[in-house]
């Protein structure tokens, strides 16, 4: 009984090791839109905003699993209560404001299509 109960254990750690192996080494899968916030980078765009701005929330999850690849300067203090440095150097009042290389903003959720008219940046068709 006690050989049976060892056999189990070791059957589901070895299970269970190769479960963590396989899910390190597997790569995460690509976001919808990850070429396009990269060429919005590429191109000069800055997404301005905070961890506490619901509007900023929105605007990433209009990007899905490609928001991680953004443009994107977080400007709040860790507590929330303050704006950081480099955004106030910049002038940003408010959130989200998008920047782009020819100095224009646009403030507010932007549509990915006007963020690609803007920039040039090719958007997938899904």
């Amino acid at each position: 009984m006690k050989n049976k109960n060892i056999v189990w254990i070791l059957i589901v750690a070895v299970v269970l090791i190769g479960l963590a192996v396989a899910l390190y080494f597997v790569p995460a899968s690509a976001g919808e839109y990850d070429e396009f916030a990269v060429c919005l980078e590429e191109k000069e765009a800055k997404f301005f905003g905070t961890f506490w701005c619901p509007s900023c929330q929105k605007q990433k999850a209009l990007f899905g699993k490609s928001s991680k690849k953004l443009p994107y300067i977080e400007c709040s203090t860790p507590d929330g209560k303050s704006q950081l440095k480099k955004c106030s150097d910049e002038g940003i009042e408010s959130y989200p404001t998008w920047e782009f290389a020819d100095g224009e903003r646009m403030v507010g959720i932007i549509p990915l299509e006007n963020l690609a008219e803007k920039t040039g940046c090719l958007l997938p068709s899904l």
